[in-house]
């Protein structure tokens, strides 16, 4: 299978679609319905309210997959269209939905799951920035993205810690472009304030996000232990290839990878401004790693070891969804 998704053929799309319905077929199978918590702003809460009002469950879990293929697809997009890695290929997709079926949690619809779609779309608005000459457009963009994605999840909004060194690492911005994106930010508040203004249903608690600081209360145990196992090693092996290769790179293509870098660090911040006792706000964290775990399928020289990681996590998947029936609730 990591052969196959190394060369670049159409066929490879259906290819993942139908393997990523085969390794997530029991959020088919149970559904669960949704549920929110402290960190969903107002308007997801109504959004959740008028789809589980006049949609199914099962309709609310081909509507999660539709979104982890269609970001898989963005982020390998990116790979190639910017040469992350040396030949074009469909393993980040690959990697996405592999790491996106280690939790359940991570295949529900859910606040933290559509923040992944502006994420990638605030990527593909920086990466397009280091050869373009006017960028204002694309910096106003990426404001507008974080204040969307900022409406269905709150924390989000500590993405700004991360866009701003990003515009610097991309190019250099002048303070007024900084001003250009914190007003896209704004834009959708103040568009929905004016809304609510006219309608005379004014109320901060309608308007300002809201979150708070928590220490996650996750339970340990031995599947969350063999989860993170197959996360960090992966990772590891990523990073190391990506440093041997980085002098092999171009310029734009290590500002990429910075990029990158920088997001995994903030991304791994923002769970810590939800209160659930799940995973589902961690999330965020897939984009980055999946973008290393795909390095650590493609560089290696000995074909045994990436066989040895696809294949060791294929059957922790499997073994925790039939077995220990750890997507059933």
């Amino acid at each position: 299978m990591v052969g196959l998704f190394k060369q670049k053929t159409p066929v490879n799309i259906l290819v993942l679609f139908v393997a990523g319905i085969l390794i997530k077929l029991p959020m088919f199978i149970h559904p669960v319905s949704l549920g929110v918590n402290e960190a969903d702003t107002f308007i997801y809460r109504q959004f959740l309210r008028f789809l589980e009002e006049r949609t199914s469950p099962g309709f609310l879990a081909g509507l999660a997959y539709f979104l982890l293929f269609i970001q898989a697809m963005l982020l390998n997009r990116f790979f190639n269209d910017y040469r992350m890695i040396a030949k074009s290929n469909y393993l980040p997709a690959m990697s996405y939905l592999l790491i996106s079926s280690l939790l359940p949690e991570w295949n529900r619809f859910s606040a933290p799951l559509l923040l992944n779609t502006f994420t990638l779309v605030m990527f593909y608005a920086l990466f397009r920035m280091y050869n373009q000459q006017r960028i204002r457009g694309l910096v106003f963009n990426i404001g507008l993205s974080l204040g969307l994605a900022s409406f269905a999840y709150a924390p989000s909004l500590f993405l700004i810690i991360w866009v701003l060194p990003g515009l610097l690492v991309m190019k250099p911005v002048k303070i007024n472009e900084w001003i250009i994106c914190i007003l896209g930010l704004l834009t959708p508040y103040y568009l929905y304030a004016s809304y609510l203004f006219i309608e005379g249903d004014w109320g901060w608690d309608k308007v300002l996000p809201a979150f708070s600081f928590h220490l996650p209360g996750l339970k340990q145990s031995f599947w969350l232990a063999g989860a993170t196992f197959l996360l960090i090693i992966p990772f590891l092996a990523g990073g190391y290839f990506v440093q041997v290769n980085l002098r092999r790179m171009l310029i734009q293509v290590r500002k990429n990878w910075s990029l990158i870098l920088i997001y995994m660090l903030v991304s791994m911040v923002i769970p810590f401004f939800t209160r659930n006792a799940d995973f589902t706000s961690w999330i965020t964290i897939v984009i980055p790693f999946s973008a290393f775990h795909a390095c650590a399928y493609y560089y290696p020289e000995k074909r045994w070891f990436p066989l040895i990681l696809f294949w060791a996590t294929v059957a922790y998947v499997l073994v925790f969804q039939y077995y220990e029936k750890g997507w059933i609730t």
